[in-house]
């Protein structure tokens, strides 16, 4: 790390800056020069125009939330990304298919267009996307044959590739149908013509998780990888199958996509125990996820801190792991030439009671709260998090 140049605009100071890429995690200032990263180190602070006193947090790239449903007011799932990013410290939000090839100018101009935070998005292997999904009622889109068109999804892709970051598909009983890895195989075949990854939704079967992984290439995602049994990521006694070590020696990446079906502590806990902890954290918010129990990206990072993952790993798996699966080189890191995307958290040690999928309860000790975000070296201030002055 270098001195701060000359005319530093801004200067976040006296934090503990964790960087995963760049190997750094010490008590340092952060340095911001017309919306990039200037400089990383001690004592930069002289001279900036604007500090920011950030003793006592975290200072960590710019959260990305690799799964979530952002197409507010066109799908019934969908969130508005802004004030989810405010409360949960996120400054990339990815959505996961919720349009097609049908749909997804929609998505572009009266969405991604108009937030205040970055937005990217996997385009549905199905043309109208993820279309009838509610409480009490779903049709899966990727039950329908003649809803999947390969054409019509690589040419969404090309028109909006500045924006895609791969296909989505959602496969399982409810959403694929007797179709099942018919589907998974047009997924796969679309992102082959684009030279982009995939990400796959698994729920229950048909077909199972091995089916699925043993089709998955290197830089596909596996989202929703601890869900509860049936389809969960462990047998009985509480062993990691063998399909996911092996798909992981190929480069499959495994992704958490809480969301509100697929999150068991259970799975989760067995998991990490037994030595095999997510590549990605992501929330799978949703308007059936967003009010509990997956609430957002900075609640479920929470929870696997309290499944047994490390801090450092946690702030790895929403930050540097999940931008390197997007392709863009310059979200995930404070390099310095790179936009100025950067988090503010807090460690809140105190008792509060997680709940999962399922409906179980874990007592936990740790909570990340949010206190601020830069997008592009612009500050983004916090929303309260009701949900989580109660334990």
């Amino acid at each position: 790390m270098v001195d701060a140049p000359q005319g530093t605009d801004l200067v976040i100071a006296g934090g503990r800056v964790i960087d995963p890429r760049n190997g750094y995690d010490a008590r340092a200032d952060v340095a911001v020069s017309g919306g990039r990263i200037a400089a990383v180190g001690p004592d930069l602070a002289a001279g900036a125009a604007e500090i920011v006193d950030a003793r006592g947090m975290l200072v960590v790239p710019g959260l990305v939330d690799l799964h979530t449903h952002i197409y507010h007011k066109a799908t019934a799932y969908g969130v508005d990304p802004d004030p989810v990013a405010r409360r949960s410290g996120v400054v990339t939000m990815v959505d996961a298919g919720s349009a097609g090839y049908g749909n997804f100018d929609g998505l572009r101009d009266f969405v991604m267009a108009r937030s205040a935070f970055r937005t990217l998005a996997y385009v549905n292997i199905s043309y109208p996307g993820i279309f009838a999904f509610d409480r009490g009622f779903s049709f899966g889109e990727a039950s329908v044959g003649d809803l999947m068109s390969v054409d019509h999804c690589v040419a969404a892709v090309e028109k909006h590739r500045d924006v895609v970051v791969g296909v989505k598909v959602r496969l399982g009983y409810a959403t694929s149908g007797e179709i099942g890895l018919l589907a998974l195989d047009r997924a796969i075949e679309a992102a082959e013509r684009t030279g982009l990854p995939i990400m796959t939704h698994i729920g229950k079967p048909p077909p199972t998780y091995g089916e699925i992984l043993a089709r998955l290439r290197p830089g596909d995602v596996l989202t929703h990888c601890f869900r509860p049994a049936p389809n969960a990521p462990v047998d009985e006694g509480g062993a990691v199958l063998p399909a996911l070590r092996e798909a992981r020696r190929r480069g499959v990446l495994f992704d958490i996509g809480h969301g509100m079906g697929a999150f068991g502590f259970k799975s989760a806990e067995a998991a990490v125990a037994d030595g095999f902890a997510p590549d990605i954290i992501s929330s799978d918010v949703h308007t059936l996820s967003v009010d509990g129990p997956a609430y957002d990206l900075l609640h479920t990072m929470s929870k696997l801190v309290n499944c047994g993952v490390a801090l450092e790993d946690a702030i790895a798996m929403a930050t540097d792991r999940p931008a390197r699966a997007t392709g863009r080189d310059t979200l995930g890191h404070l390099s310095p030439g790179v936009p100025a995307d950067i988090t503010l958290l807090e460690e809140v040690h105190r008792p509060f009671t997680f709940t999962d999928v399922e409906g179980q309860r874990k007592e936990g000790t740790f909570l990340f709260a949010a206190r601020g975000s830069f997008v592009g070296g612009a500050f983004r201030d916090p929303l309260p998090r009701a949900f989580e002055t109660e334990g």
